[in-house]
């Protein structure tokens, strides 16, 4: 497969999930800001947004309309939903050849129709619209791709994109731990809910729900179901045949945050719950660097080929 192909499938995956990811972590706050009188609401706009990885104006006191507009429809900035999906549908464009004409006229259609604003009344539908054409995108792509190189970049950006944001999920229930979001609220943003109680039969508590959005090996959308997932599509795609050891520093990093994770106790774990979702995110980011550099390097020096004497 051709490494521009290659890339751009990745990174279709990356976006698509990443669309998803943000209308669920803008849907649960921007509704609690609404419902909470006591949140400050500036502090609260400007702490989603850093979490988030967008600059932070300072010029100005922000609304939840400034985060919808910043997060959600603004088409140029990279963190928002509507970039999002143009980026997911561009990159679809490149690898035309290889697209089936479902998925393209899916993300085409979806991004011809993203608006321009919405209104505080229909806030949750426009979340709810975007959560159901990333399913419809990616349920293509399950059902209809054979499990060749194809599918393990389209996975494989899928997966790392997904720990991502699960990681920022759960750091933002501690921006404001007094008034932030309950974990019910939580785990349903995720569709995580009825799984949740079906492993746990009782009512959320902090340590079981962090484990479960954490640990969970059986869970989709936990952190370690998407670890483990990225890892297997570099297996797959480049088979080990060194006998000790890991070559791969994809593998490495993704290796590595999932021992730490996996081996570490839940209580320490949620002592310092943002640094340790801050170093998810840290090694998600070096991992996909590190595919970048092995699978699609972009600045690769020519070298000329003489002919032979």
């Amino acid at each position: 497969m051709l490494s521009r192909i290659a890339e751009s499938l990745f990174w279709i995956g990356r976006y698509i999930e990443r669309s998803d990811g943000t209308a669920r972590i803008l849907d649960v706050h921007l509704q609690l800001l609404l419902e909470d009188p006591w949140i400050e609401e500036d502090l609260a706009c400007r702490s989603l947004l850093s979490v988030m990885g967008s600059s932070v104006p300072e010029d100005k006191t922000l609304t939840r309309q400034d985060v919808l507009a910043i997060l959600a429809v603004d088409r140029t900035h990279p963190a928002s939903i509507a970039y999002s999906l143009g980026a997911a549908r561009e990159n679809a464009r490149r690898a035309r050849e290889i697209v089936s004409t479902e998925l393209w006229e899916c993300l085409n259609t979806t991004r011809a129709r993203m608006p321009r604003r919405v209104s505080s009344e229909k806030v949750h539908e426009f979340f709810g619209w975007i959560r159901e054409r990333a399913a419809l995108a990616v349920g293509i792509i399950e059902s209809a791709t054979s499990r060749d190189e194809t599918w393990q970049f389209f996975t494989l950006g899928r997966s790392i994109e997904r720990a991502d944001m699960t990681a920022r999920l759960l750091a933002t229930r501690s921006l404001t731990e007094a008034s932030g979001p309950s974990w019910t609220t939580i785990l349903r943003s995720c569709g995580a809910y009825e799984a949740y109680l079906r492993t746990y039969r009782g009512v959320p508590s902090a340590r079981n729900a962090a484990e479960f959005l954490l640990l969970d090996r059986l869970f989709p959308r936990s952190v370690m179901f998407s670890v483990m997932r990225a890892e297997e599509c570099l297996r797959e795609l480049e088979p080990r045949s060194e006998r000790v050891g890991v070559s791969d520093q994809a593998q490495r990093l993704l290796g590595r945050i999932r021992s730490q994770l996996e081996y570490r106790p839940i209580a320490e774990i949620l002592e310092d719950l943002p640094g340790q979702m801050d170093a998810v995110q840290t090694s998600t980011s070096s991992a996909s660097e590190a595919i970048r550099q092995r699978y699609f390097p972009t600045q690769a020096d020519p070298i000329w080929m003489g002919e032979s004497q």
